[in-house]
């Protein structure tokens, strides 16, 4: 066994569909000292693949940290066509403010086989993964080889309407709903430790208010950057609640990873995935009443504690409040 030392790191990838709210969130986990990144895996999702990694590159030469590998992924999901985010986050999902990689490239190799070979290398336990996007790398990676997926120890994942309601349909929320398929394999495969991390996870008091939005972009580049990028989810908000909040689901999700202290609703129970064409295709079905009697299979993080929450934006992008 080897001999991991008492000041050795989390170690950590992140599978990405990187867009707006995933630059952030890229961002926090770049600068938590107590983790290290091992890589990045990118897949189609809020955009394409080979724009998920553009920005994914962009990010990290922003975040002025250290520069983990980015490794493309899954062009395409399992069987469904692609829709993408752009009404969301920009066409580039980063804003559409012409940011672009100045000095990084992309690492040879595909995502799915880097991710199996990094696992079967590792201990049993030693890295978590954090999916920010559709699951199709990690159905992928789980069909290939699940004796290394088995050696994860956590997967977290920002995904479903939590114990609320979607936000592609009454029911869905978006990474799910745009593979289905791929969240029904995770969900379905007996991998243990399976954390999804709620749309609702990220609404209500933890949005951050047009005062925080402030403190974060005159706190310099960084915060800059991580604002600006979200300029077109702003606009939309503005509609929505009359004023530029912004809901981070993926900050969200990276900070219950990294950070479990600001979790405040989280329970076990036995999930399933609706991946049958219909109103309901891309719902996650939690038996949130125990009715089922079956073994709970996901963890669902249903709400955040809105302080810790955002002391822990503000303290992995060096805001000074």
């Amino acid at each position: 066994m080897k001999n991991k030392g008492i000041y050795s790191k989390k170690k950590i990838i992140i599978d990405t569909d990187c867009g707006s709210d995933d630059a952030m969130a890229i961002a926090m986990a770049l600068n938590d000292p107590r983790y290290e990144i091992l890589m990045f895996c990118t897949v189609s999702g809020n955009v394409c693949m080979e724009q998920a990694t553009i920005n994914t590159l962009t990010t990290i030469e922003h975040a002025g940290s250290y520069e983990p590998p980015v490794y493309k992924g899954s062009r395409s999901m399992l069987l469904r066509d692609l829709v993408y985010a752009h009404e969301t986050h920009g066409r580039d999902g980063m804003g559409d403010i012409g940011l672009v990689p100045h000095r990084l490239k992309e690492s040879n190799g595909n995502a799915v086989l880097k991710m199996i070979e990094t696992l079967r290398n590792s201990e049993d336990g030693e890295i978590d993964i954090i999916a920010l996007g559709p699951l199709t790398n990690i159905a992928l990676a789980i069909k290939v080889d699940y004796e290394a997926m088995k050696k994860v120890g956590r997967i977290v994942v920002m995904g479903s309407a939590g114990l609320g309601r979607g936000n592609v349909s009454p029911v869905a929320e978006f990474n799910i709903w745009q593979d289905a398929e791929a969240a029904k394999i995770l969900v379905d495969s007996g991998l243990k430790n399976i954390m999804f991390v709620g749309w609702d996870a990220c609404l209500g008091e933890c949005m951050l208010n047009p005062q925080e939005i402030a403190n974060i972009r005159k706190s310099g580049e960084l915060g800059k950057f991580v604002i600006d990028c979200n300029r077109e989810l702003m606009e939309m908000n503005v509609s929505r609640f009359g004023d530029a909040y912004l809901d981070m689901a993926d900050p969200s999700a990276v900070a219950a990873a990294l950070y479990s202290e600001c979790i405040s609703e989280c329970t076990k129970y036995y999930c399933q995935v609706d991946a049958t064409p219909g109103p309901s295709y891309g719902s996650v079905l939690v038996d949130a009443n125990f009715f089922s009697g079956k073994t709970p299979n996901v963890e669902i993080c249903s709400r955040l504690n809105p302080e810790k929450y955002k002391n822990y934006i503000y303290r992995t992008l060096h805001v000074v409040d």
